[in-house]
């Protein structure tokens, strides 16, 4: 489970941004009540879901392409060659382009937190740290300076936990993440955080593999089609062919997260739906289906997987295409699970409810004036009470994470006449 993401110099990110899932002290009645919106783990209350609001244009969705890149960077920069440059940009302005960028993010594998963090740039890793706390107190791992000499011997401290770590350093380039190579070199703490970011650490509802609707049980599809029925759809009944076996994931571009699950799953299965108006009637499941029953679908393929597994979600505009009751829907799913936790971007000002969200749960988004994205939570809000409207507090722009629009009928008038 996610504890804690940092990051800089990202996209329209400059300084560090905090994304803290360790939950805050707050002992108000609202937050009493919203018991089922946390979980305990070594005895810290952490979050089930972060949703963060912002105008247009402020970088929520930069954060969420930051994080997906980050991690995308563990499980695939072993691949990496002499060409390849980094598919991000670094801040544009005051020089941060010839800075490195950071990540950093705190979790729990296994029942023991980690520390794990790398800095680079569009063309080499800089830094690269590992730390754990197997018994409450931190160890390192291995840390990397790529600036220290022109030895790995010099790059590179390790301790006793991977075994016969200067064999994978020596494989490292400086394209590559030493935890990336050391997973593909079969060494075992390296292969456990690459399955946590690989299998755990779900970057979209369409990044799952093709072999898991190949292998859905008649207990997965009841639960499925239970699913449907509680977002209120009637279909009664799915059945699935394969029509070529795969074992491959579906990963959608990391960068727009464009690509369209069905396009990929057609050429692989045969999905036909059935509805309680005629049950004996079938439907092609991908052709005649709306767009938002298939969308629907593929969403609770996944989200019941996630949930029910305790796995992590992110999710830029989780209302796309999506009615607000399907919308609460899902952080109800979520709120229902155990340890699976959810982080997501939205414009819906329906959800800013604290008798929904806990304070520390909501997070705001705004443009700084040389253009930079400032992250910071509602509860940084000491003075704003759980009795007040959060919905129109917002509108107004209390937290100044609202577009300022100057629509005047005098200005609209001149736009359209061209003054």
């Amino acid at each position: 489970m996610m504890l804690e993401i940092r990051l800089s110099n990202f996209f329209s990110i400059k300084d560090e941004i905090v994304l803290d899932f360790r939950a805050a002290n707050i002992k108000s009645a609202n937050a009493k009540a919203l018991a089922n919106n946390v979980f305990e783990q070594n005895k810290v209350e952490i979050l089930k879901t972060l949703v963060i609001y912002g105008a247009n244009a402020s970088g929520k969705s930069n954060i969420i392409k930051a994080i997906r890149f980050c991690n995308a960077m563990i499980f695939e920069s072993h691949n990496h060659n002499e060409n390849t440059v980094c598919n991000f940009a670094p801040f544009k302005f005051e020089n941060y382009s010839n800075k490195p960028s950071s990540y950093f993010i705190r979790f729990i594998l296994n029942n023991i937190e980690y520390e794990y963090s790398f800095s680079l740039t569009r063309n080499q890793i800089i830094t690269e740290s590992l730390h754990y706390y197997p018994k409450g107190r931190i160890k390192e791992i291995f840390t990397r300076d790529e600036r220290r000499g022109k030895t790995k011997k010099e790059k590179y401290t390790f301790t006793d936990v991977i075994k016969r770590p200067l064999d994978v350093a020596e494989n490292t380039s400086d394209k590559t993440l030493y935890i990336s190579r050391a997973s593909q070199m079969d060494r075992e703490v390296a292969k456990e955080l690459f399955n946590y970011f690989n299998k755990t650490f779900i970057l979209n509802y369409l990044d799952f593999g093709i072999s898991s609707m190949e292998s859905i049980t008649n207990q997965n599809k009841q639960q499925l089609i239970e699913a449907l029925k509680i977002a209120d759809s009637d279909i009664e009944d799915i059945k699935i062919k394969v029509l070529k076996k795969s074992g491959k994931n579906i990963r959608a571009d990391l960068t727009n997260m464009t690509l369209k699950v069905e396009d990929v799953v057609q050429d692989h299965l045969q999905i036909k739906s059935f509805h309680k108006a005629n049950p004996e009637v079938a439907f092609d499941f991908l052709t005649e289906e709306s767009e938002g029953t298939i969308k629907l679908f593929f969403i609770m393929l996944s989200l019941l997987d996630i949930v029910k597994n305790n796995k992590i979600l992110l999710i830029d505009e989780i209302e796309e295409s999506l009615h607000p009751k399907i919308i609460e829907y899902i952080f109800n799913l979520f709120r229902a699970g155990e340890k699976a936790q959810l982080l997501c971007t939205t414009h819906n000002t329906k959800f800013l409810d604290l008798k929904k969200f806990r304070k520390d749960q909501i997070y705001f988004v705004d443009k700084g004036v040389n253009s930079s994205t400032d992250l910071y939570s509602l509860y940084d809000y000491n003075d704003f009470r759980d009795t007040m409207d959060l919905e129109k507090a917002y509108l107004q722009g209390r937290f100044d994470a609202v577009p300022i629009v100057s629509d005047s009928y005098e200005r609209l008038k001149g736009l359209l006449n061209n003054e």
